[in-house]
């Protein structure tokens, strides 16, 4: 464990204590909450006749309760194109965190390799260590994007799994749908395993999602990782979900029993409500964000001699790469400390070179305004001396 890098959030979350007033541009939440249906169904729950919620209270099923699961069935078979036809390729789980973790401890043992991408979501490759595996990062294109032919090269004896992570956290990069599909299709033919993060599916802009798990045959090498955190603002409730090949359940139903049971039952009672208000809610909740995301664009393409900021087409990030020598981590500390301003440092992403993360998604537009004009502020304080 002391090989596996420190958990970000909670590093970030400490300064910005110790620094009152400081707006975060950290860590990844939506400026909204649950529906009404979702709290609404959480209400219901807790207020059944004692002697009907017994059962409500006792452990649940490790794989998660009929009605989510049907309803999430319904879900991915209309909006992803996937269609479970075994109930042991359907898993409900404590966010797609836990999923992924239920992944990589099913398909690989210690000393096994996982191929991700650079920028890699940072629980992603403190999963892999945390596993005994060994992270073998590939780097993308400039535009943060998947390059076949390099991740071809670094399959070896030993890889289990390529990951693949769209709508990208924490560049934003939305993946072509032929580019997805021709990983899916070398994982087919190398005998490994493609693990698909599709948690900021809802948060497109202009270039439209793809799930590879619809693909035709495929369905024995691909595993799906899905969330409601981020679509239906439900981050403190815990509920993922994952798609995967029937031959893994006995192996992921064994980890998940072991590591949390079952879902939390109210959780998971709550999301059958959050799925009746369907993507609609999001998509309305959504507005603000794009605003705020053109908002932030238009007042870094004023910082363009500090940085250089991609198109992110999807996702609530912005990943600038600082045109100055400085480490991200003692950047990241100026920012707060001088400036009242959070941001992430790229080193947790396994990027080289001084970039940092900006999350916008749970800004108002006011506050968005402000600290994005504190950052630029501080970048011009803090990269020109």
């Amino acid at each position: 464990m002391a090989g596996v890098q420190p958990p970000i959030i909670p590093i970030i979350h400490q300064l910005i204590k110790d620094h009152p007033g400081t707006i975060s541009l950290g860590q990844g939440v939506v400026h909204y909450g649950p529906p009404p249906s979702a709290l609404q169904a959480a209400v219901a729950f807790a207020s059944r006749p004692t002697a009907e919620a017994l059962a409500d209270h006792r452990y649940g099923s490790v794989g998660g309760t009929p009605p989510l699961r049907d309803a999430l069935v319904a879900k991915l078979a209309a909006e992803n194109g996937i269609h479970v036809e075994d109930p042991r390729e359907l898993l409900v789980s404590a966010g797609a965190n836990m999923a992924f973790v239920n992944a990589v401890l099913a398909i690989a043992d210690p000393g096994d390799e996982v191929i991700l991408l650079s920028p890699y979501f940072f629980n992603h490759e403190m999963a892999v260590e945390i596993a005994g595996c060994r992270p073998v990062v590939v780097a993308t294109d400039d535009r943060h994007h998947p390059v076949v032919a390099d991740i071809e090269r670094a399959i070896g004896p030993r890889t289990r799994a390529v990951v693949t992570n769209s709508p990208n956290n924490p560049s934003g990069a939305v993946y072509a749908e032929q580019t997805l599909a021709e990983i899916s299709r070398l994982c087919g033919q190398r005998g490994v395993y493609h693990i698909h993060d599709e948690a900021y599916e809802y948060f497109t802009y202009g270039t439209p999602h793809f799930s590879p798990g619809s693909l035709d045959g495929v369905r024995n090498h691909t595993i799906s990782l899905f969330s409601l955190s981020k679509s239906y603002g439900f981050a403190s409730w815990r509920i993922g979900y994952m798609t995967m090949p029937a031959h893994l359940w006995e192996a992921v139903s064994k980890i998940q029993d072991t590591l949390l049971i079952c879902p939390p039952v109210v959780a998971e009672a709550a999301a059958v409500g959050a799925l009746q208000a369907g993507r609609d809610y999001c998509t309305a909740q959504r507005a603000q964000t794009e605003a705020v995301r053109a908002s932030a664009l238009d007042a870094l393409r004023e910082a363009e001699d500090l940085v250089d900021v991609p198109t992110a087409e999807g996702a609530f990030y912005l990943l600038l790469k600082v045109n100055a020598e400085l480490d991200p981590m003692e950047l990241t500390r100026l920012l707060v400390a001088r400036h009242r301003v959070a941001v992430l440092p790229g080193t947790a992403f396994g990027l080289e070179g001084c970039y940092v993360r900006v999350s916008y998604g749970a800004l108002s537009p006011a506050d968005a305004a402000e600290g994005i004009g504190r950052l630029v502020e501080g970048l011009r304080a803090e990269v020109g001396r």
